[in-house]
Formats: structure tokens, sequence, C-alpha cells
């Protein structure tokens, strides 16, 4: 491939672009901002800023919902604006494009992540789909030609993508409806069931960032932990401000943490045997934005009895590896398009 070429990881909740002329990835929340119904006011970090916070006539939505594409116009407006953004001042046209998609959903479902950028104004010269799975292994440096097998689990913003590789393909997979979203929306829940108060996403956001723990040690002082956080007291109706600790957190996720442990043991028990003794030895791999929960890998090992590798930002893994996918020519065979695939 030439070095006009680009590489999309459209997730849940962030947008990640490789640009193949300059080598770098930008990564930047995959949400949009469309003012009085027609006019595209924000894209991208600027957008979030006015997440929860934007008057009648802005609309702020995420174009993905579930780990698929829920409304492909605004979702096609942003890669177009994000495009114009990543190659500003220049103007460029006729690239060829490599998109990674989820591998468990249906065929209708893949073909919009390719339409986004087929029936948009980038005008591209050629696009590639591979499997969201297989990108994350070759970003994870596995040799994705062994005939070992390798356990893959992203942890997304809406979904937990559970897979299993060998031969370059995807032997079993299964996406669970489960996420850091999830666990927002809990945090949610319990701040206003135990604080009455009404808290926004954003909000859950950074309590789950700077307090959520997959372990908690009821003995050990150094994981009780604090922060301030402000709202609207659901009673009074007026702005207040309480301290949230590290113990209500784990109670709120520990359930949800649960849930997709069971899905990795109901994926393991399907994994032919063969395949099975090649995961006891190179142990599940942790990648996705939510993965970095702390101590969520060491609550994994526990619960399985398997290694758990936790790689540098996981949640850039899959387009880390669509960066060595359109780079080097001996993964082009990792690649297709619909035509190929008879969507």
């Amino acid at each position: 491939m030439s070095q006009n070429v680009y590489g999309i990881d459209i997730g849940t909740s962030n947008l990640k672009i490789f640009n193949g002329q300059t080598k770098t990835i930008i990564n930047e929340k995959n949400i949009i901002a469309i003012r009085n119904k027609k006019d595209v006011f924000a894209i991208g970090n600027g957008a979030f800023e006015m997440y929860e916070k934007a008057p009648d006539n802005i609309v702020v939505s995420f174009p993905i919902k579930d780990g698929v594409i829920a409304d492909i116009k605004n979702m096609k407006s942003l890669i177009e604006k994000m495009f114009i953004k990543l190659n500003y001042p220049k103007i460029v046209r006729g690239g060829r494009f490599c998109i990674a998609v989820p591998s468990d959903i249906t065929e209708v479902e893949k073909r919009a992540f390719y339409d986004v950028i087929n029936d948009s104004s980038i005008k591209a010269k050629e696009i590639k789909i591979v499997e969201k799975p297989i990108a994350d292994a070759v970003g994870l440096g596995i040799d994705i030609d062994s005939a070992k097998g390798n356990m893959i689990v992203n942890i997304g913003a809406d979904t937990t993508e559970i897979t299993v590789t060998s031969l370059g393909g995807i032997v079993i997979s299964r996406i669970v409806k489960i996420g850091g979203n999830k666990l927002d929306e809990i945090i949610c829940n319990i701040v206003k069931r135990k604080y009455n108060i009404m808290i926004g996403m954003k909000t859950a956001e950074q309590i789950k960032i700077n307090l959520a723990n997959a372990i908690y040690d009821e003995e050990s002082d150094d994981n009780y932990e604090m922060c301030n956080v402000f709202g609207r007291n659901i009673i009074t109706g007026l702005p207040c401000e309480r301290t949230v600790t590290s113990d209500l957190i784990y109670e709120a996720i520990k359930e949800v943490l649960s849930s997709i442990i069971d899905s990795i043991k109901q994926l393991l028990e399907r994994t032919p045997p063969e395949l099975s003794s090649d995961i006891i030895d190179t142990g599940i791999y942790l990648t996705g934005g939510s993965a970095q929960i702390t101590n969520l890998s060491k609550l994994i090992e526990m619960e399985t009895d398997l290694k758990v590798n936790v790689v540098r930002n996981p949640g850039e893994s899959v387009v880390r590896g669509i960066s060595k996918i359109i780079s080097d020519s001996k993964y082009r065979k990792l690649l297709y398009t619909p035509s190929e695939n008879k969507y």
C-alpha cells in the first residue's frame, strides 16, 4: 500500500484513526454535536465537552450503540469532519482505508461500517475490512500465522468481545453487551440511591477512573479511597457535594465484572481441547479501554486460574494492529472487501 492509507477503529466511546502519511494515531471521543437538527457544531473531544451540558437546539450523541452503527448519517458526518481535521490544511482524496469491524455481528451491520466510508465525501480509492479480534491480535504482537490458540478479551464501552484465534482466523467468538458504560450507569444509580444525588454519566466515568477496583480487601486501608462529587440533590433540587468511597463503588460494579468473567468461562468451555492447552500456556490477553480498571486482570486470574496479559494502552491495541496490517504486505491476506463475503 502507498503512504496515503488510513486505519480506522470505530469504537462506541472513542474513534481511533491511523494516518499512514504521518504514522500517527488520533484518538478522540466518538461523539458529534448537531445544531438546529442539520448543522455539525462540534465533533470528537470538543463535542464531548458539551455532552450533558448543551441547550435544546444542540443535540449531542454517540453514533455507535452496542458496538454497531446506530446512526449512519451522523457517523458519516463525524468521519468526514474528523478526516478534514486529520489532514488540515491539505485536502486529501483517493486514500486507501482499512476498517476494523466486530466479528460476532450480522453481515448487514458489518456492511454499515463499509458504507460509512464508501458513501462519504472522502472518495476512497479502496476500502478493506478486517475483523477486530484479528487486528487486536496483530496489535498485541501475536504470531498470527501460528497454529497456537490465543484468547483475547476486549472490554469496550458498550460490549465485551471474547475471541479465540488460531492460524490467522477466528475459531470461536462472542460479544456480550456489557462494558464501561454499564458500570457508569450503575455508579449513577448507586450514588442516587445512597446519597439522593443525581449525577451525569461523565461524572460517573470519572468516579470509575478514580475509585473502581475489581478486588477489595476490607482489612486493608490501602484500598480505601474517596473523591468528592457534585450533582443535584433530588429532594431539594439544589446543587450539592458529597464524598464517594471506593468500597461503595466496588459493591456497585462487582456483579457486572462477575458477568464478564462468567462469559469468559463459558467461552472457555466451548473452546476445542487442543486450543485450551495453548491458552493455558499463553494466557488471556486483556484489551479495550475498560480493561484499565484497577486489579481487573488479577480478578480474572483468580477466577480462571489462567495468566492474564495486560498491554500498554489497551484501548489502542486494535488501531495499532491496523497500522501494522496496512504497513506490512504480509498481512494483506487478513483484509477483505464486502463483495468477497457476499454482504
